[in-house]
């Protein structure tokens, strides 16, 4: 999952927005170096990328993309999930995405160390309400550039939005049946934790 399901699935406090962020910016072992409540939500969302990584769903949505776009296969359906989950926000959430964003890029505003490339990132983010854009698919062109910016072979992202136009109707079926059990996962989750 990318930034706006990870921020959705992770809790509602302020932490929880926090380290439903910082799992894609913080790697390794959490020894302290974040509060409890951050490195806790740091864990959940690695629980996450792990349910979705290895669930049949996932699969086999990786399985439509042709053989030799495998290995970006899960990246891109990270995005084009979040793209799902912003169109079709209003069958998974109560709070109104804008009003959602709006929490999240408050509390990333407010907060004086964000880790690494979230520090630089954050700004723009909220600047240009990259969460809340997901819900146009033409946006996701400027995503998949920005991704090939940080690739070492940027190449293996070349077409990647025409495949994902080609399978719009598919991958947002494959969507529809997984989040429902992502988000009773994170639910159990949170309540494990509580």
């Amino acid at each position: 999952m990318n930034y706006l399901a990870h921020l959705h699935l992770g809790g509602d406090t302020r932490a929880q927005l926090l380290g439903s962020l910082y799992g894609d910016f913080v790697k390794g072992p959490l020894n302290g170096q974040w509060p409890a409540d951050i490195e806790a939500a740091i864990r959940m969302h690695r629980r996450i990328d792990a349910f979705t990584d290895s669930h049949p769903l996932q699969a086999r949505a990786r399985a439509r993309f042709p053989l030799e776009r495998r290995r970006m296969a899960g990246m891109l359906l990270d995005l084009f999930f979040d793209h799902c989950l912003a169109r079709d926000w209003q069958d998974y959430a109560e709070q109104p995405l804008q009003q959602f964003t709006g929490q999240v890029y408050r509390v990333l505003a407010a907060e004086p160390a964000l880790p690494g490339r979230l520090a630089l990132m954050a700004p723009r983010m909220a600047a240009q309400d990259w969460l809340g854009s997901y819900r146009e698919f033409a946006v996701l062109e400027q995503v998949i550039a920005g991704m090939q910016r940080r690739l070492s072979r940027p190449q293996l992202l070349d077409g990647s939005l025409v495949e994902l136009e080609r399978l719009y109707v598919p991958l947002s079926e494959d969507f529809r049946a997984f989040y429902p059990e992502l988000m009773a996962f994170a639910e159990a989750e949170l309540n494990a934790v509580r």
